[in-house]
């Protein structure tokens, strides 16, 4: 049932976009309603994004697709892009974050 108000939010977009004559910031605006309403259920839940952009690479946490050349020593060993995001289920890794690590 927590995904009932997901579900009434993209039934608006969509009839939004039906009805509205700027069809394209009702599209936008419909999605980023249906996305920040999934977004705050699931974070009630417990899901939680990993933080990864300038943290020491870790294997508990992170999947190194690739290296790059640090721009800047103290980049070195460290996460410097972030090809998929990684979450955690209430504290708990249930996706490693797939990154970019500067070599």
């Amino acid at each position: 049932t927590a995904l009932l108000p997901v579900l009434d939010d993209f039934e608006r977009a969509l009839n939004a976009m039906e009805t509205d004559e700027d069809k394209e910031n009702a599209i936008i605006d419909g999605i980023n309603l249906v996305y920040n309403k999934l977004k705050n259920i699931l974070s009630q839940q417990g899901l939680e994004r990993m933080k990864v952009i300038g943290e020491e690479f870790n294997t508990d946490f992170h999947e190194a697709m690739t290296n790059i050349p640090a721009l800047r020593p103290e980049l070195k060993g460290k996460v410097v892009d972030v090809i998929q995001n990684g979450y955690l289920l209430n504290g708990k890794v249930i996706r490693y974050a797939k990154v970019v690590v500067g070599s």
